[in-house]
């Protein structure tokens, strides 16, 4: 199913490609190149025919896509959970969870007797575990996907800084209230 998904998606940019050959400035067949190229992890790709697709109309959704794609590109240098799995963008939860249980297994660190092998398989097991926390969660899925890491820290710590303290009272009467 995964070979069939991508292959309907090379054929989407070629498609694309085709329309953009007569029409160069085709909002459609720029954007939906774009989402195809994110489909197959060519961030580049997709903000170059976003960047096109933006000097012909200056809209939200254009510039959402660019920004997503920018999001992406950046996150990619990063932790990127479809590639610690190896399974694509579009995989379902069963795919993911199949994938989780033989990497899981693989670098379990019980598997190892040697200190410096079984540090490598901690680390791995942790990431394994982290991908499939994210993936098959659809909130952090969806987040991830956006570009943001749902389980980094500098991204939670500024994400959760204000709500933790939106609307505290710094007055006292809280704590006067709770302590007498």
């Amino acid at each position: 199913a995964v070979v069939s998904t991508q292959s309907a998606i090379t054929v989407g940019i070629r498609k694309c490609s085709q329309v953009l050959e007569t029409d160069s400035q085709d909002i459609e067949a720029l954007t939906n190149r774009a989402e195809c190229h994110i489909l197959l992890v060519d961030f580049e790709a997709a903000i170059l025919d976003y960047q096109a697709a933006l000097k012909v109309s200056d809209t939200k959704h254009i510039k959402d896509g660019l920004k997503r794609a920018e999001k992406l590109l950046k996150q990619s240098k990063k932790r990127d959970y479809y590639k610690i799995l190896g399974v694509p963008r579009n995989a379902d939860k069963s795919q993911i969870s199949k994938a989780y249980r033989k990497l899981a297994r693989e670098y379990h660190p019980d598997k190892y007797t040697d200190e410096k092998e079984k540090a490598e398989a901690e680390k791995k097991f942790i990431d394994i575990a982290a991908a499939k926390e994210v993936l098959t969660d659809e909130e952090k899925r969806e987040q991830f996907d956006n570009g943001d890491d749902p389980l980094d820290p500098e991204t939670e710590q500024g994400r959760n800084f204000h709500q933790n303290f939106n609307g505290f009272n710094f007055g006292g009467n809280q704590f006067h209230s709770k302590f007498q």
